[in-house]
């Protein structure tokens, strides 16, 4: 099976597909200065586009990890997935927490899908 890697730069890729998988690097929001939904919807987002880009799509997603720097951050992120998430094809998922690489950083989520 062949590999294909997108968006790729010195340390990582941001997605990679090997067969009918697609895994996403962790992916945090670009704009630090939001709050933790603002940066939920943020990288929610993301994920969007780099499922599409790679042939699969949220209602696809097996497995979800999430980090936060602060559990109680918790419910505010939760807010924003659960209106996000497909609640037909709910993944997996963990959230853990965490001290991230940005301080100001509020949320990474990393998932894996099938295509």
């Amino acid at each position: 099976m062949s590999i294909t890697r997108h968006e790729s730069g010195p340390l990582l890729s941001l997605a990679v597909e090997h067969g009918d998988t697609v895994y996403l690097a962790g992916i945090v929001a670009k704009d630090l200065k939001k709050d933790v939904k603002g940066q939920t919807e943020e990288v929610l987002a993301e994920i969007d586009r780099l499922l599409a880009k790679a042939g699969s799509h949220k209602s696809k997603i097996l497995q979800a990890t999430i980090w936060v720097p602060d559990i109680r951050l918790r419910g505010a992120m939760n807010e924003v997935w659960t209106k996000w998430v497909d609640p037909k094809n709910l993944p997996g998922r963990a959230c853990i927490e965490a001290k991230l690489a940005d301080p100001a950083a509020l949320v990474e989520i990393m998932v894996t899908a099938s295509k």
